[in-house]
């Protein structure tokens, strides 16, 4: 099995992430409320009592303030920054009364927004630091002064970058030092383009594919640990109420459920089990505050371990419309 990332105390990272946006809560300017904090730390405790060591933010979630919140829990308990794996990201600008919305890597902009993190975040370094969305006006060479700065400086121990192609990843490493070690992209059984876009090659159905040809291969090939958020789609296979939804959709909500009947364990394992069995090894983000849901997300390694490829391709062949 692949390395994951490791934190200053050699810990890796675990199969599955816990993502934070929604702890600070409403995307407006409101201050972070203590009872937005309460659910946070209920969220932490849940993924931590299942093995979740690793957790994931952004800059921009609900405006820093989901940053905020993790702080607050870091700072009740700070002997738990060395047993986990603390990623975030960097580099979408929101709009506001003067500026648009925009993507910026230059490195000042870099620099700032990791500053501003683990001030938040209440820590003085990340395991992971992340470029949110490619940025068409990047200079590699910016990206990696900012980077060189940032690893010399013992602010971030390794990069990666999020929602991009073989050819951004291999333009921005034109100029570093060290490799990118994560990319994280929307995949699962509710955005299938990831499978698609390997079987579907010199098919016409291939045209409406949207995911860069080959960057599966590539990453695997590079050792890149490719990260999934939305892998459980909103709910959607979960008892979520799907009746309006396509047949697709419903046949595999059905399809699950039953699985998880036969196997004696969640939907929600079942569903990451999925994501899980393909050899990538792919890191599941799950974005849910709710305990219960976390919790039932617990045997999802064994569910992938256990799953054979009739019953891979069955959940596959169904979520497809097939």
């Amino acid at each position: 099995m692949k390395q994951m990332p490791l934190n200053a105390r050699g810990i890796p990272a675990s199969r599955l992430v816990l993502g934070c946006m929604p702890f600070g809560g409403e995307w407006d300017h409101s201050p972070l409320t203590d009872e937005r904090a309460k659910l946070s730390e209920a969220a932490v405790e849940a993924a931590l009592s299942i093995g979740i060591n690793m957790f994931d933010h952004a800059d921009i979630y609900t405006r820093g303030k989901s940053e905020e919140a993790f702080g607050r829990i870091l700072k009740a308990r700070p002997e738990l920054r060395d047993q986990i794996v603390l990623q975030s990201k960097c580099g979408i600008g929101l709009a506001d009364e003067t500026l648009p919305a925009r993507f910026d890597f230059s490195r000042d902009h870099i620099l700032e927004s990791v500053d501003g993190s683990l001030r938040r975040l209440g820590t003085d370094y990340l395991d992971i630091l992340l470029l949110h969305r490619p940025d068409p006006l990047m200079e590699p060479e910016e990206i990696a002064e900012a980077f060189g700065r940032l690893k010399a400086s013992g602010k971030v121990r390794y990069f990666g970058v999020s929602n991009m192609s073989e050819a951004h990843i291999r333009f921005i490493e034109s100029a570093l030092t060290d490799r990118l070690v994560v990319n994280q992209l929307e995949m699962g059984l509710g955005r299938l383009d990831f499978v698609e876009e390997t079987v579907r090659v010199n098919q016409t159905k291939g045209t409406d594919v949207n995911f860069s040809h080959g960057l599966m291969e590539f990453s695997r090939a590079e050792n890149i640990q490719l990260q999934a958020w939305g892998p459980l789609a909103q709910g959607r296979f979960t008892g979520k109420d799907v009746s309006s939804e396509s047949e697709a959709v419903r046949k595999t909500a059905d399809r699950v459920a039953q699985m998880a009947d036969e196997r004696g364990t969640t939907r929600e394992a079942i569903v990451l089990g999925w994501l899980m069995k393909h050899p990538a090894l792919i890191q599941p983000v799950i974005g849910t505050m709710n305990p219960e849901r976390i919790k039932a997300c617990a045997d999802a390694q064994r569910q992938a371990d256990q799953m054979s490829r009739e019953d891979w391709y069955r959940l596959y062949m169904t979520a497809r419309g097939d």
